[in-house]
């Protein structure tokens, strides 16, 4: 038999716990989510799943029941890279049960670590808000399932457990999933509505930009619907077929229509609405908002739909741009 993880380290680094009568026959996982606060149940899960907890000197499932007086280890480690503080930053949830919740993120936070950015971010959030999350995709983006651009706002889902993370990443990939989106235009689309089909890869001078020429291109697929015109702008409902990194934003700015405030694809920084009027600032913001997340729900198969109103903010241009006059037809 090979040597356990824990018989390996020194004695310094190992935590050991006696269950008490009081605790006979609780679940291993359970009892140790009591001992351990500062760990959630899933991670502790994820501990005996790689054997860095034993129960008398060997590796034991997260089921099983202890008896009291039982010997349990559980090695002290960090795993390598991860630096996540959970932060009492304010979430709007608009839904949860013991399997998911469905948050409204606002624009300007950034859902996970990453290119220098080590807090204040949804993830940092999450892990003050909710005790279990997922690590099914990796422990430094725990329950992230998919992505919303920093400074697009709406309905993002998130997955407490590796089960309920597992189908919902299924439901996005088989394209299940249906999410709708409000964007504010430049320009008139001429078309009611139509569909985008053009391939989206990285942009091989601007690297932080993505374009519809660029290197290692994937599909992309956008449908928008027209809701309403005005002199210089146009908002519109859109439905993602696939999930590309700033599909939307790409996809507008290459038919000549960029987003509103979306000055990396080409929006201007200062609109002028007419020549009686000063020029009014564009948005600190894209007009970009999730409006609607509709999917099954990975333990019921119940279908879910969710959605979320325009952000003041948003409110608020839009009546600031509707002053110049009456919308077209």
């Amino acid at each position: 038999m090979s040597p356990s993880p824990c018989n390996e380290m020194n004695q310094s680094s190992i935590n050991t716990f006696l269950p008490q009568q009081s605790d006979d026959h609780k679940r291993l996982d359970r009892f140790l989510s009591e001992k351990l606060p500062d760990k959630s149940r899933t991670q502790i899960q994820k501990m005996i799943e790689e054997h860095n907890i034993l129960v008398e000197g060997r590796p034991a499932k997260t089921s099983y029941k202890i008896r009291a007086g039982e010997r349990i280890q559980v090695a002290r480690f960090e795993r390598p890279g991860t630096s996540l503080v959970a932060e009492p930053i304010p979430l709007e949830i608009v839904y949860e049960d013991e399997d998911l919740a469905i948050i409204s993120k606002p624009a300007g936070m950034v859902v996970h670590n990453g290119s220098g950015v080590h807090s204040g971010t949804l993830v940092n959030a999450l892990l003050f808000h909710f005790k279990e999350l997922s690590e099914w995709k990796g422990n430094d983006r725990p329950g992230i399932v998919h992505r919303l651009d920093k400074q697009t706002s709406g309905l993002i889902v998130v997955a407490k457990n590796h089960l309920c993370h597992q189908k919902l990443s299924q439901q996005f990939q088989s394209r299940e999933v249906i999410k709708k989106y409000i964007a504010l235009v430049h320009g008139n689309l001429e078309r009611g509505s139509g569909e985008i089909n053009k391939p989206i890869g990285r942009d091989r001078i601007h690297r932080i930009k993505m374009t519809t020429r660029g290197e290692r291109s994937r599909e992309a697929h956008t449908r928008y619907q027209v809701l309403e015109k005005f002199p210089k702008f146009t908002l519109v409902e859109l439905c993602i077929k696939t999930g590309r990194t700033h599909q939307i934003r790409v996809h507008l700015s290459s038919i000549g229509h960029p987003v509103v405030g979306d000055t990396l694809y080409g929006a201007p920084a200062r609109i002028t609405l007419d020549r009686n009027r000063s020029g009014l600032p564009t948005l600190n913001r894209n007009f970009l908002h999730a409006a609607s997340l509709e999917f099954w729900h990975p333990r019921t198969r119940i279908r879910l739909r969710f959605s979320a109103g325009l952000p003041e903010e948003l409110r608020v241009f839009l009546s600031q741009i509707g002053q110049s006059g009456p919308p077209t037809s």
